[in-house]
């Protein structure tokens, strides 16, 4: 092998490793150290809300049961077989004000009336017979023109048998109207607007006085038995008996499935007693017309069937100066997170007025334009620095 084949296969190669070792090295001697800077602390990302405060009309929540208004039984007067029914006259029927619900075979009563009209007019030819005896009496004690004699016994006179005959002209015509009474009473009538709750009445049925047969119940009016405690009831309008006062809204609230209903009510009257078990007292809201039969309501709602289970909205007092927060913006002990202005945590425990369903009341411990931490930090301490989130924040 040539000189120059040795030096190209050897060591060339090798030459050049040793200059890139010493460039390597003179590269590391010249190296400076990066400056070092200390990492900011951006501090924990929370919500926050700015505090007001402002009156606050009271939100109270409870539940009802709906009951009807009016409800009666209906009880014949009369006895009789049904010889007509009206077609609404079954359970879940309609029925408006003063319509037919049944009428009774009125023979027997029509016999009665035609009876105490004939008794009426021989009561009447008798009072008329005794009142031409009596003046004849009179006459002709006059014309004995008798000095110093005393008035005539009363049976000269026929006064007793003149009281008799007015006696019985009386008790006829009682017993013609007693006669005209019955008879009107065997057509019975829808006292109200009404739905029949339940009826055993048939055509051909004979009814006995006395013995209920169907029970209805009014269709303009429901109301919502609502009990709340003592405290709510502070906050609620309740009209007193006999005074002219409105009492405060309420709205009730249905779910069918996945939709909701909603009926505007008044609060109309308390029921006067406090539960001995529950300690809680019971109003009553009104809602007119359950059944939407006067198109009240929207064509889509249901009908505010009795029985049903509902949620209960009452508007009661306002609280002036108070301010309003999330419940979730509590702690324990009733304190608060605030977000000072150097963007520091600072805790602090606040008068709660009020716990309503989805928020508080707070009184004291707030003050106007301060901001309010909404979001929950794990170990949070006073001082810990925050990173309030601005509305265009949208860092994770």
């Amino acid at each position: 092998m040539s000189r120059t084949a040795l030096f190209l296969k050897i060591l060339l190669p090798l030459l050049i490793l040793a200059l890139g070792a010493a460039g390597m090295a003179a590269l590391i001697k010249s190296r400076q150290p990066p400056a070092r800077e200390a990492p900011e602390t951006l501090g924990a990302l929370v919500d926050i809300l700015e505090v007001r405060r402002g009156d606050h009309q009271v939100r109270i929540h409870a539940t009802g049961t709906v009951r009807p208004r009016h409800e009666v039984s209906i009880t014949p007067q009369v006895s009789g077989l049904v010889v007509d029914i009206a077609p609404g006259m079954l359970a879940g029927g309609r029925l408006a004000k003063g319509e037919e619900l049944f009428a009774v075979e009125d023979v027997d009563y029509r016999l009665a009336v035609e009876r105490a009209q004939a008794a009426l007019a021989r009561a009447e030819l008798d009072l008329r017979t005794v009142e031409g005896q009596a003046r004849v009496a009179r006459a002709e004690w006059q014309r004995l023109d008798l000095d110093g004699q005393e008035e005539p016994n009363p049976l000269v006179l026929f006064e007793p048998q003149l009281a008799n005959a007015k006696a019985g002209l009386a008790a006829a015509r009682a017993q013609l109207e007693q006669a005209r009474l019955d008879l009107a009473r065997t057509r019975l009538r829808a006292p109200f607007n009404a739905l029949v709750r339940n009826a055993q009445v048939e055509m051909g049925q004979y009814l006995r006085a006395g013995n209920p047969v169907a029970t209805l119940i009014g269709t303009d009016r429901a109301e919502v038995i609502v009990p709340l405690p003592l405290e709510d009831l502070a906050l609620v309008r309740v009209p007193r008996p006999g005074a002219n006062q409105q009492g405060s809204p309420a709205a009730i609230h249905l779910t069918f499935g996945e939709r909701g209903f909603a009926w505007q009510g008044q609060v109309v009257r308390s029921l006067g007693e406090v539960d001995e078990r529950g300690r809680m007292a019971r109003i009553v809201v009104a809602v007119e017309d359950p059944y939407n039969l006067r198109g009240t309501w929207p064509a889509n709602h249901p009908a505010l069937e009795m029985g049903s289970f509902v949620q209960v909205e009452i508007l009661g007092d306002t609280l002036p100066q108070v301010v309003s927060i999330p419940r979730t913006a509590l702690r324990e002990g009733d304190e608060v997170w605030i977000a000072a202005e150097d963007d520091s945590l600072r805790i602090r425990a606040v008068d709660v007025l009020r716990r309503e369903q989805h928020s508080l009341l707070i009184g004291a411990g707030l003050e106007e334009g301060e901001r309010l931490v909404l979001t929950h930090l794990m170990g949070a301490a006073e001082g810990m620095k925050l990173r309030p989130r601005a509305p265009e924040d949208t860092r994770p």
